[in-house]
């Protein structure tokens, strides 16, 4: 999972172009939207793209727990261990 959460952080890192953050500043339980990371809705759908093209994981915006899933690192690694089509 530790691999995981290292490729996640990057991911967040070159799809959302930033480049004045590292994946070592990344915290895997902080909030990625609002507080923590500071993300907003644009980024949600960017990330959740590029989720979907380099794991193959379909999300769902209809499902109610699509929020949670985005919480934090841990939780999208968690999401996409157990959906991811490789």
């Amino acid at each position: 999972m530790d691999k995981l959460i290292e490729e996640i952080k990057e991911l967040i890192i070159s799809s959302l172009d930033l480049e004045d953050i590292s994946s070592d500043e990344i915290d895997e339980n902080d909030a990625l939207f609002v507080e923590g990371l500071g993300l907003d809705s644009i980024d949600a759908l960017e990330l959740g793209m590029a989720v979907q093209k380099k794991y193959g994981a379909k999300i769902d915006a209809q499902d109610p727990d699509v929020k949670s899933y985005f919480s934090s690192v841990k939780n999208l690694a968690e999401f996409i261990s157990k959906n991811r089509k490789d």
